[in-house]
């Protein structure tokens, strides 16, 4: 080959190449590279590097073809400016906006699910599933940081804070700044239209809570709890004694117990409402929305007492007097005996 041939054969090459090499890589960065057909979900931790992200993101989005990321990463120095949160990956997305959506810190919005719980530290544990902060942080800032306080709860009452409901918020938020909206949902759904249906009870928004928590133990069926709450507001405007038995289970620490006896009626504790009169001191559960609606919004109606049906259908027989109570009660206790529920 002449010298003339051979330097026209290295232009060429050249050439070639920064063209094949050009395309390459403008098809790395903007052609569609995620192939997952379902908008999928990438979620930033704190302990998350340039690599954590990288097999992260090929595993969630689909991804094939890498380079596009491994030249932007290093490039523009991602490992210094990585930011947590949860971002939405479209399908047919290109790894320069998905670059720059990393980057700048675009996070999606997730949906949170503040649940009805048996007791406060269960409803933290399911907030730390839905999260980035754990329970722990969540806790020393509910309790060791005395927020509670500072809201006007105590130990007792802070069962009342919380309203179930699904909310909108940042995956990686602070337990400072989860608070801070879970109190803004607490006023927002305490507003004037539900104090003042409160106050027509006799009640405040916490004691609201207590007697909703009371509701949502005796009764599972949603229809049935304005009747329930409709009976416990005829006893407590009686001064009667409310014998919930919900309360006694709460007492001795022991929501199993599938038959109250007269030994548990003795313990001698505040929430044995088969001992002190009105409402115990705080709610013996997160109450449910549906239950602080009932108590809200109860059923009229005369009725003082409430029984299982015999047919464990999880509703209730209700009575106007004692004496409807006791057959009712005899039917239950029947059926009990029969299948030796002691």
């Amino acid at each position: 080959m002449s010298r003339k041939k051979l330097i026209f054969f290295i232009i060429g090459l050249v050439l070639f190449v920064g063209i094949a090499g050009g395309v390459y890589l403008y098809q790395s960065l903007f052609a569609p590279c995620t192939t997952n057909a379902q908008t999928s979900y990438l979620y930033i931790d704190r302990d998350d590097n340039v690599d954590s992200v990288y097999v992260k993101l090929k595993e969630v989005g689909q991804i094939k073809q890498m380079t596009g990321y491994n030249l932007l990463t290093k490039y523009q120095h991602f490992g210094d400016n990585i930011h947590t949160g949860c971002y939405e990956i479209t399908h047919g997305k290109r790894m320069i906006d998905l670059y720059r959506q990393l980057s700048r810190g675009q996070q999606s919005p997730v949906r949170l699910t503040v649940p009805s719980t048996r007791t406060v530290g269960q409803l933290i544990k399911t907030l730390d599933r839905q999260l980035m902060i754990d329970s722990t942080e969540i806790s020393k800032q509910l309790f060791e940081n005395d927020f509670y306080k500072s809201i006007g709860f105590n130990e007792l009452t802070i069962p009342a804070f919380f309203i179930p409901n699904t909310y909108e918020v940042y995956w990686n938020l602070s337990a400072e700044s989860l608070l801070k909206r879970l109190k803004q949902e607490y006023d927002r759904y305490w507003n004037e239209q539900r104090r003042q249906k409160a106050q027509v009870q006799g009640l405040t928004p916490q004691q609201v809570a207590v007697l909703a928590s009371i509701v949502d133990e005796e009764t599972a069926k949603n229809d049935e709890k304005p009747i329930v709450a409709g009976l416990y507001l005829n006893r407590l405007h009686r001064g009667m004694l409310l014998q919930a038995d919900p309360t006694v289970k709460f007492a001795l620490n022991d929501p199993t117990i599938k038959r109250i006896l007269f030994s548990h009626l003795e313990i001698d504790s505040p929430y044995n409402t088969y001992k002190y009169e009105g409402l115990p001191p705080g709610p013996i559960r997160v109450a449910s929305l549906q239950a602080l609606e009932s108590v809200l919004n109860p059923t009229r109606h005369n009725y003082l007492y409430m029984c299982a049906k015999e047919d464990f259908s999880g509703y209730h027989n209700f009575a106007v007097t004692n004496a409807q109570h006791a057959a009712n009660a005899r039917r239950y206790q029947q059926a009990l005996n029969q299948r030796g529920i002691k």
